[in-house]
């Protein structure tokens, strides 16, 4: 049987994602009283906050800019406190797109071919072909993703790209089958594959209940499976990941998996993709978020052991 702990849930925040964030910290709230936990919820809605002083453990629900690029995560590190996902570098560097293609370049995972405007005035890049799609470089939940299946498109796409960050990243267009995959514990989930519908997979798709179909485990073969799962954990490890994760991976035709982005504080609404994940894999939701907290809580009992065997400093 679990300890019964202090929890508190942050959630909402200041970003674009706030009404996500919101119902993420909800449905995580609910499950951890449900195992009998006692729950604060906070919400940094300008970005300031207190924790209640109980507080063993900070559940992060928050999405987008503040919570998932770092910057919330170097907060609670100078207050002390032990708190669920990634650590602020690795945070940052997944949030940011152009970061996080360069470290996989690096370490060679398979990513989609791309360059940074920082102008909505760019003009159409000559040597690349349509289509493409554009994102702004520091954003999540596919907020101002847009799609040029047309020179005529580009300057429109640029325009509502650059009202969400002031870098833009141009990605060719990878035809191929969409999928994504969630990290627990250094190790990877079954496979979702996502099929939006009408359209791509937008925001509104994204958040809207049955305007998405998903496959978990993703019928792939076992060959592609293990390729796809392969690159996302690399994707993972390559930008200093821990606890959790769900990257992005579209798929060729011909099996080729191509890594889009990670994401370091996946959703986790009804219609989110780490839970279902989780439950291909065994856990249902309460003992998804009860893992969550485990690994945080791991942290600090071996950082005490360390303590404990470093020799004593001299004054």
């Amino acid at each position: 049987m679990n300890r019964k702990l202090n929890i508190t849930v942050m959630l909402g925040g200041p970003s674009a994602e706030r009404e996500v964030s919101l119902r993420s910290g909800a449905a995580v709230t609910a499950a951890l009283r449900s195992l009998g936990h006692t729950v604060f919820e906070v919400d940094p809605k300008d970005g300031e906050f207190d924790l209640p002083k109980a507080t063993d453990v900070v559940f992060l629900v928050l999405h987008g800019t503040y919570g998932e690029d770092g910057t919330v995560q170097r907060r609670l590190d100078e207050l002390g406190a032990i708190f669920t996902g990634c650590d602020a570098e690795a945070s940052r560097i997944a949030f940011d797109k152009v970061l996080t293609k360069r470290r996989c370049l690096e370490t060679g995972i398979p990513t989609a071919k791309f360059f940074v405007v920082n102008s909505a005035e760019t003009p159409w890049p000559q040597d690349w072909q349509p289509p493409l799609v554009v994102k702004p470089v520091r954003q999540g939940s596919s907020v101002g993703l847009q799609f040029v299946e047309r020179v005529a498109d580009w300057q429109t796409a640029l325009v509502e790209a650059m009202k969400f960050d002031s870098e833009v990243l141009i990605e060719e267009k990878i035809v191929g089958r969409e999928s994504t995959v969630a990290i627990l514990a250094n190790e990877t989930l079954p496979v979702v594959e996502v099929r939006p519908r009408v359209g791509s997979y937008d925001y509104h798709n994204k958040y809207t209940a049955g305007r998405t179909e998903y496959f978990c485990p993703a019928p792939f073969d076992a060959l592609t499976t293990r390729r796809i799962q392969d690159a996302a954990l690399g994707a993972f490890k390559a930008v200093g990941g821990r606890d959790y994760a769900r990257v992005d991976v579209m798929v060729r035709a011909n099996g080729e998996p191509v890594v889009l982005e990670v994401n370091t504080l996946p959703g986790m609404t009804e219609t989110s993709l780490l839970p279902k994940a989780a439950a291909a894999a065994g856990l249902n939701y309460a003992q998804l978020c009860q893992r969550m907290v485990d690994l945080a809580l791991q942290r600090k009992e071996k950082c005490k052991i360390k303590n404990a065997r470093s020799p004593a400093s001299v004054g």
